[in-house]
This record gives C-alpha cells, sequence and structure tokens, in this order.
C-alpha cells in the first residue's frame, strides 16, 4: 500500500549568535509552530546496528512547512535518526528500527509501506555533493523519470533548478556533466534533484559542511525559501547555522551508555539563549562537545 497522500496545509551564558539569513521577528512573537500541522512523528524510537543499541527512546514532532536543526555532539545519533525517517537504515543489513515514525499519521515501517515510496515523499540529500556522472539535465530528469513522471520535463527541469537557485547559472549547459559544477553548485543540483519527484519533506545531513562559506550562505538563503513550499529537517554541527536557518532546534546526546538520546527540543532563540536542560547549555557554550 503506497503512503497516504500529501497534505499540505495553507496556511557561562548561552551564546547568542547574529541571525542575519532569517525572519527573526516573525520567531520572536512565538509564532506558529504550535499551530503547524505534524508531518513526521517519532514515538519512541530505538535504532540498533547488531547489538549496539546506537539511539534510545526519541520522540518527536516535526511540524509542515518549518526547518528544525538537530544538533549535538558527534556520534549522538542525529544522523542515525534523521536516516530512520525515509527508511534509509534499511540499506544497512544491521540495522534496526523499533518505535514508531509517522509520517501524516501513518508508520513508516509498517510491512505493506513501499520503502521506495517513502523516499520519494521524504527525500534527502548529503553531506557532500554526489551528483550522478551524466549532465546536469539528466541529473534532475533522472529521478522524475524513475518516479513515472509523464509531463513536460524541460519545464520541470527549468521549474526545480531554479527553485534551487541555479538555474540563471547552468541554463545555458544543461548538456554539461554535472561534476563540471563547483562544489556549492552541486549541492544546489544535488537539492533540485531531491526536489523532482515532488517530495513533501527534505532531510539534509549536514549538506554545507564540506562548501566555502559563501556557497554555505546560498544553501542557507535557498533554505529558508524553501520552506514555503516543503518540510525541512537538517542535521549540523554548525550552531550558527542552526541559529540562522532553523525554526526549532532539537539537541541529541549521549547517556551513560553511549546511546543517543533527545535531551530537549524548542524554538531555536529559546533553545539557544534560555534552554531548559543543563546538558543543552553546557553544548551551546562549548562546555562540552
Amino acid at each position: 500500500m503506497a503512503l497516504e497522500s500529501k497534505q499540505k496545509a495553507e496556511q557561562g551564558a548561552p551564546v547568542r549568535v547574529p541571525r542575519t539569513a532569517v525572519n527573526t521577528a516573525e520567531r520572536a512573537n512565538g509564532q506558529a509552530a504550535e499551530a503547524k500541522p505534524i508531518v513526521i512523528s517519532m514515538k519512541d524510537v530505538n535504532v540498533h546496528y547488531g547489538n549496539f543499541h546506537a539511539v534510545s527512546g526519541v520522540s518527536h514532532d516535526i511540524r509542515q512547512n518549518a526547518i528544525t536543526a538537530f544538533i549535538g555532539p558527534s556520534g549522538c545519533g542525529k544522523s542515525t535518526v534523521l536516516r530512520s525517517i525515509n527508511r534509509m537504515n534499511d540499506l544497512i543489513p544491521t540495522a534496526r528500527v523499533e518505535g514508531r515514525i509517522e509520517y501524516h499519521g501513518q508508520d513508516v515501517n509498517a510491512r505493506d509501506v513501499d520503502p521506495v515510496e517513502v523516499r520519494r515523499r521524504i527525500g534527502m540529500v548529503f553531506q557532500r555533493p554526489n551528483p550522478f556522472p551524466k549532465s546536469i539535465y539528466e541529473n534532475v530528469a533522472w529521478g522524475a523519470r524513475i518516479n513515472g513522471y509523464k509531463g513536460d520535463m524541460d519545464e520541470l527541469v527549468e521549474r526545480v533548478l531554479t527553485r534551487a537557485a541555479l538555474w540563471d547559472e547552468v541554463k545555458d549547459k544543461l548538456k554539461e556533466s554535472g561534476l563540471s559544477l563547483s562544489g556549492g553548485q552541486q549541492q544546489r543540483l544535488c537539492i533540485a534533484r531531491a526536489l523532482a519527484p515532488n517530495p513533501d519533506v527534505i532531510l539534509l545531513d549536514e549538506p554545507a559542511s564540506a562548501l566555502d562559506p559563501i556557497s554555505t550562505l546560498k544553501i542557507e538563503e535557498l533554505l529558508r525559501e524553501l520552506e514555503t513550499e516543503y518540510t525541512i529537517i537538517i542535521v549540523t554541527h554548525n550552531m550558527q547555522q542552526a541559529a540562522r536557518v532553523s525554526d526549532e532546534t532539537v539537541f541529541f546526546s549521549l547517556n551513560e551508555q553511549r546511546q543517543g538520546i533527545l535531551v530537549e527540543a524548542g524554538e531555536t532563540n529559546k533553545i539557544f539563549t534560555n534552554p531548559d536542560d543543563e546538558r543543552t547549555e553546557a553544548y551551546i557554550t562549548g562546555r562540552f562537545g
């Protein structure tokens, strides 16, 4: 059984990090994350790799048309949780996910749910740009084609490259290899490729960690633009980036058994200026991690 149709709604002291790339007034008035529908709901999620219990008891809701940042020290399970959302961990033979991960109320791990359909609706962009050894055009068209797209492919390619803020830079060289682009352009091409199948949710695993500051800023600006149409989850080690780009921040850490746990989640401004948990404050202020 396929997933249910997407339901787009219309609708020390802690570090103070400047937010040049966000609408801080919109965040400060406590607006409306709570009013937005829940798209992803994680309920007591545990992830095992063989006998290793990597992530323990994660429960959290991801709301529509918002950017959620996962932060925390290395090895705390941020990327593992991210990959669990669209069943990428299925590709690791020893991985096992327990608990529920619901997309619009449906368990993505249910036996009658097709993982390929999950990944079509919940796209992913990885840490290092990984364009296919194909033309720029085919990098975008490929994902739509294998998902049975029957519309005007030229229009689709132009539309998603425009959404990825790349069209003006590549429109005269669509037949050239995607590998000929700069690192930042390649990552935006990978974002365009993820958009081509028309997903509902976009997962990004440290998408700017290998990029220069200018390319990083372009990616961040792009995410803020995409937020109006997509639900976005980003894993980042860069706390300044989390503060600049996200609406909500989720802090992960390790318990005494070295299992990844969710410590605290909330509106980004609060997490960075007035966290409830001392472990969050210690990480934000650089006392550990």
